[in-house]
């Protein structure tokens, strides 16, 4: 899989706890994709993407590093994306 829906992505990867979340999220113009602005659910996403996502409690900026087919766990959802976040710590 070389892309993914970006409310599936989203969903996949734990950020939201809802797919419906996810594509509402994105319609709300909350989601930017390297800088840009997303406001289509069903944009695709590819890996190497940094996701910049503003949420009730901050802003999250996630870079896409793989993708799944089945929502798992937290433990499944972490090794498809890196926290930038983290970095700058």
């Amino acid at each position: 899989m070389e892309r993914q829906r970006l409310d599936k992505w989203l969903w996949h990867a734990r950020v939201v706890k809802a797919r419906t979340s996810a594509a509402a999220l994105v319609e709300a113009g909350h989601v930017r994709i390297n800088g840009v602005r997303e406001m289509a659910p069903g944009h695709p996403v590819k890996i190497g993407d940094v996701l910049t996502i503003g949420l009730d409690r901050g802003v999250r900026l996630l870079k896409v590093t793989g993708f799944s087919e089945r929502r798992g766990d937290a433990a499944a959802a972490r090794p498809l994306y890196e926290d930038l976040q983290d970095e700058r710590k």
